[in-house]
């Protein structure tokens, strides 16, 4: 896409952008103090700023750059046993009714909820109403998975080794965090909402997103202890610790970019500076990857963060049936009961996740491809 006035804007869409998210991507680009904006080959419309988008400020911070889940991400971890044990439906049905046991998809019972770290639970958010939600949902929704299009999902490599791979984020306490920071912004050009990063309100919001994405990571781990367990139970196999990587989408931090000391806002994108590792999962029933960064200054060093909608909800729900997502996931372990219900994460209702790697050869490399064996999520 053209440079819109404003913000120099560099697109890896891999094509001509869908006419509702260029006209977003345009005004974005015109919101005070937006200074470059990189668009991912995820890139799909979304509330205020676009899923797939980097903006990069010079001293201002934008919660809707960020989003509501705050710290959302993924993690991947391999097992020391092959894929190929879950070829048997016993063992697929008993480690996917473990995952149901062990994971809750909402909220745990209070008596079995495992509570917050004592880290986390000793760093106080800005403002009471915040530190009530901490004390209580965010206790109850520690290490669950939430609906959507999170996800444990057990996958093989190109050897055949078993791996798993997990997508979750900050859950009811992000969304709050960035609810209470908006009603403290300034509404700027194009109705671009921010806070001044060097005034009180500012540092307020970096200190409680600094907390969700703590948060959102302590959840990632513990869900993966709980899945070993299960893994273990049922397969006896055991988790390679060494392989864990773990990284979010949902973030801002503060990076220097050719020279200039900016405010990186990845909403729906990942950090992929050169060497560093990351996960770009596709959807159910396609394949995932694990790439290493490029460090693609023009990017802000920056990469998809998976596959990207092109069908909305609304359409994928219209246009997609029960039968169609289990045709979709053939080959693939799931809950069937709830096929009606997974009509939005069907694997129609996203991009190619193949031509998103594609686009972005300039912004990763590719490491290891992997194909979905078993999937647990909740509608």
């Amino acid at each position: 896409m053209a440079e819109a006035e404003g913000a120099v804007v560099r697109s890896w869409a891999g094509g001509p952008l869908d006419r509702d998210v260029e006209a977003a991507i345009e005004r974005l680009a015109r919101g005070d103090d937006v200074r470059r904006i990189a668009v991912m080959p995820d890139v799909h419309l979304a509330a205020d700023v676009c899923i797939g988008t980097v903006v990069a400020t010079s001293h201002t911070l934008c919660p809707n750059a960020v989003g509501g889940d705050i710290g959302c991400g993924v993690a991947a971890l391999a097992f020391d046993c092959e894929a190929g044990r879950l070829a048997d439906e016993r063992a697929a049905a008993a480690v996917l009714a473990g995952l149901y046991h062990s994971i809750p998809l909402n909220r745990h019972v209070r008596k079995r909820a495992p509570g917050l770290s004592p880290e986390l639970a000793g760093r106080p958010l800005s403002s009471p109403a915040l530190e009530a939600l901490k004390s209580r949902d965010g206790v109850l929704q520690a290490g669950t998975l939430g609906r959507g299009n999170h996800f444990v999902e057990l996958q093989s490599d190109p050897e055949g080794q078993l791996w798993l791979m997990l997508h979750s984020g900050s859950r009811g306490v992000g969304q709050a965090i960035r609810d209470h920071h908006l009603a403290r912004c300034v509404v700027g050009r194009g109705g671009l909402r921010y806070l001044d990063a060097t005034s009180g309100e500012g540092a307020d919001y970096l200190r409680d997103l600094a907390w969700a994405v703590d948060y959102a990571e302590w959840s990632r781990r513990t869900m993966a202890v709980a899945v070993c367990e299960v893994v273990k139970e049922v397969l006896g196999c055991d988790p390679d610790e060494p392989s864990y990587v773990s990284g979010n989408h949902n973030h801002v931090r503060r990076e220097t970019h050719e020279g200039e000391v900016l405010w990186v806002h990845r909403k729906g994108a990942i950090s992929a500076a050169a060497g560093e590792p990351g996960l770009v999962p596709g959807s159910m029933g396609t394949h995932s990857f694990h790439v290493e960064g490029r460090g693609c200054a023009a990017a802000l060093c920056s990469s998809a963060h998976g596959a990207g909608r092109r069908l909305s909800r609304t359409d994928a729900r219209r246009r997609l049936s029960a039968k169609d997502v289990a045709r979709e996931l053939r080959g693939v372990f799931f809950d069937h009961r709830l096929a009606a219900g997974l009509r939005e994460e069907a694997p129609s209702a996203y991009k190619d996740i193949d031509a998103v790697m594609r686009a972005e050869h300039q912004l990763v490399r590719v490491v290891r491809r992997l194909r979905p064996v078993l999937c647990f999520k909740g509608v």
